[in-house]
């Protein structure tokens, strides 16, 4: 289903998005704006987005993330301050913050697996049933638990388990707790494209910011000490100023391998 909106914009930015846009167009008209236009925007189309957003893929299925969206503008004063003063923050119409929520580990697992078990027994053939409910049952009540756990010496006794596996077979050998945290940030940066992209299919802008200071941004939203920030996104519709110039990408075949 294509959603079209149409913002009625003045100047060279003005997208008529009466007609559907193609997945090109959309990711032509993403980019990082530093400057917005003092336009409110509509929280709908945001909360629409990030509802968008939630069809990202993630590692597992766990979905160790939030969202804060943030439209009070008492809040949003402390978050630009927090992101260090800079342009696509401080004229922001608004911001979403992305957070990952390791200590959400077992309440997630639990969460998918309930799930996946009404799966199980609607698409699963009858004599399979029982075998693949005990083998989720295995995966995410067990294997996760140890995998997300953070509770100490885990972290180095699965490490070095995975090494002592790794010896004889194949095996996932990033189980650090630094690992499982890149893995976290991973699914969640994700999520934040995703959101970024259903934002420019609306005609709406986004900037992605990773200039910031996270011990001020959990105090603005009140974060628990375990949850980590992973970005800060502003939100609106870009002025004259809002992007600087023609967009740079290395040449593709400086990052482009055929094996």
């Amino acid at each position: 289903m294509v959603f079209k909106w149409r913002w009625d914009l003045v100047g060279e930015h003005h997208l008529d998005l009466e007609k559907a846009m193609s997945l090109y167009d959309i990711l032509s008209h993403r980019r990082s704006v530093r400057d917005y236009l003092p336009t409110p925007i509509d929280e709908t189309l945001v909360k629409h987005s990030l509802e968008l957003a939630t069809l990202a893929p993630t590692s597992s299925n766990m979905q160790l993330y939030e969202f804060y969206h943030v439209t009070d503008k008492k809040v949003l004063a402390k978050l630009a301050k927090a992101c260090l003063s800079q342009g696509a923050a401080t004229t922001a119409a608004q911001m979403v913050v992305f957070v990952i929520r390791p200590d959400l580990h077992r309440a997630r697992a639990k969460a998918v697996f309930d799930f996946e078990k009404h799966n199980i027994k609607t698409y699963s053939p009858a004599h399979k049933v029982a075998s693949r409910t005990k083998r989720f049952d295995s995966y995410y009540n067990r294997l996760m638990p140890l995998l997300y756990s953070q509770t100490a010496l885990v972290p180095m006794a699965r490490s070095a388990l995975a090494r002592t596996i790794g010896q004889f077979r194949p095996i996932q050998r990033d189980v650090s707790f630094d690992d499982v945290r890149v893995v976290m940030h991973k699914s969640c940066g994700l999520v934040a494209q995703t959101f970024m992209l259903a934002m420019s299919e609306k005609g709406l802008d986004t900037c992605p910011m990773e200039g910031f200071d996270a011990k001020m941004v959990k105090e603005a939203l009140d974060l628990p000490e375990t949850a980590e920030i992973n970005m800060v996104v502003s939100c609106g519709i870009r002025s004259d100023k809002g992007v600087w110039g023609e967009r740079f990408r290395v040449p593709f075949s400086d990052v482009y391998r055929k094996l």
